[in-house]
């Protein structure tokens, strides 16, 4: 019985997928949004485990999450 050792191959270092998007003009506006509606997701996910997965009783964190969303895809088409 040999007591040789397998190393696992190598892999490349991969690139960013979205390296262009850090030339973009709007990353600061981008990035606050992104922040304000995870946030409201959190919120939401957290009520969801509160209340055992209640949709109905977490319908102010649903809402205000959808307004965000609104929100965003709103500003995006300007």
């Amino acid at each position: 019985m040999g007591s040789e050792r397998s190393q696992p191959p190598s892999t490349p270092t991969p690139t960013p997928l979205h390296q262009s998007d850090a030339d973009d003009d709007d990353d600061d506006d981008n990035v606050k949004q992104l922040n304000e509606c995870s946030s409201l997701y959190l919120a939401l996910q957290d009520c969801l485990v509160n209340t055992n997965r209640n949709w109905k009783s977490c319908q102010i964190e649903v809402q205000a999450l959808k307004s965000c969303n609104e929100r965003k895809k709103n500003d995006k088409g300007k």
